[in-house]
């Protein structure tokens, strides 16, 4: 049986914040690239983006162009979005669809949609050419809860294997079966892991959201996974609230009939490395793919999915959840900028977490281990 823990509990004495060369140093995000996104599981979105065979989209990990589409056979594969002839970029657009194969627009090498290689002009007069030998270079893909997640290490860790403390821990939200009901992409100024350790904890809440606060009371905080990659829990849904809306009220169906009565009053926060957070309500849940661009910048995509029964009664409001979380986002991004410039100071030292800031505390933790640091 999952077991929750009141925040504050889970407390490290002596807890104290990073150093400010890790949110500062352009040597430090190139160092996290290669260890931190090259080598983990990154989700990429939505498989419900690749709608029919030959449907595209690219994503970049760790400075690579990473094509992800769905092959003939409805399968979604990950490709480097390299030529295998002269290297060449193929794709230029940042989604589309392929007409049964993919061709680079120099040389026209084209490959199916599996990735290998069917044509390659003039190679026909080259001595021992197997086409065989030069299919596309695969990255590792795994799906989980409709969500689609890349590997671009040589050698990955299974996802099986690294995703097993979240295998069935969320299954009653039906994840797979939700539809997109609104996107947002928001350019933030300030590092990626301030974006993270903001999003860990509530202890904010009443300064920065006093209309959350008035949802999502800040001391009901408490978490079933408080050490590792994968950290959250939930908050209690304050009465007469019913969801995490402007109005308070439901903005459409239930996610799914699975959830138990206990959870129909609880929100469900996670983090989960190396570029997901997942926020869970009874009647919407919405997500966060958090990018670095610059050791100051971060580029946050984010999508509200609805049941899609939800969706398509526009009689719904799912608008009451939209501008809940996009009013909350942008009071986050507003501080995280202005944290940014406080830690760029000659003055900044790292400072003392309080109990209420264990969950920031832990993914520092994990951070500094993933990272060598420790």
């Amino acid at each position: 049986m999952t077991e929750f823990r009141p925040t504050a509990t889970t407390y490290r004495e002596g807890s104290k914040t990073l150093p400010g060369v890790l949110y500062t140093a352009p040597a430090i995000l190139a160092d996290e690239m290669e260890r931190l996104f090259a080598k983990t599981w990154n989700c990429v979105g939505r498989a419900s983006r690749l709608e029919k065979p030959g449907d595209y989209f690219v994503r970049e990990i760790a400075g690579e162009s990473i094509v992800v589409l769905r092959d003939g056979k409805g399968t979604p594969r990950a490709f480097f979005n390299v030529c295998r002839h002269r290297g060449t970029r193929i794709c230029r657009e940042d989604s589309g669809h392929f007409n049964a194969a993919i061709q680079c627009p120099y040389h026209a090498w084209t490959y199916a949609l599996d990735g290998a290689l069917v044509g390659a002009p003039g190679m026909q007069e080259v001595e021992g050419f197997d086409r065989g030998e030069y299919p596309l270079h695969a990255a590792a893909l795994a799906e989980w809860g409709g969500f689609l997640f890349v590997n671009i290490a040589r050698d990955p860790e299974p996802f099986e294997k690294v995703w097993a403390p979240m295998r069935g821990r969320l299954d009653r939200f039906g994840l797979e079966r939700l539809q997109v009901g609104h996107r947002a992409v928001y350019d933030v100024g300030a590092n990626w892991k301030l974006v993270f350790q903001n999003y860990s904890e509530c202890l904010h809440c009443p300064t920065i959201h006093p209309k959350l606060a008035t949802v999502l009371p800040y001391q009901s905080g408490a978490n079933d996974l408080t050490e590792g990659p994968f950290l959250g829990g939930y908050m209690e849904i304050k009465p007469p609230n019913v969801s995490a809306t402007m109005s308070g009220r439901a903005c459409g169906r239930i996610v799914s009939g699975d959830i138990p009565e206990s959870d129909r009053r609880r929100a469900y926060y996670y983090t989960l490395m190396p570029n997901l957070l997942l926020s869970l309500h009874p009647d919407y849940v919405n997500y966060y793919l958090v990018h670095p661009v610059a050791s100051n910048r971060t580029r946050v995509e984010s999508e509200w999915l609805f049941h899609p029964d939800t969706v398509a009664d526009p009689k719904n409001n799912i608008q009451d959840a939209i501008e809940f979380w996009d009013l909350t986002n942008r009071q986050d991004w507003d501080i995280v900028e202005r944290s940014q410039l406080g830690v760029g100071s000659r003055r900044y030292t790292p400072g003392p977490y309080s109990p209420r800031e264990s969950i920031p505390a832990a993914w520092d933790r994990e951070y500094l281990r993933l990272m060598g640091r420790v």
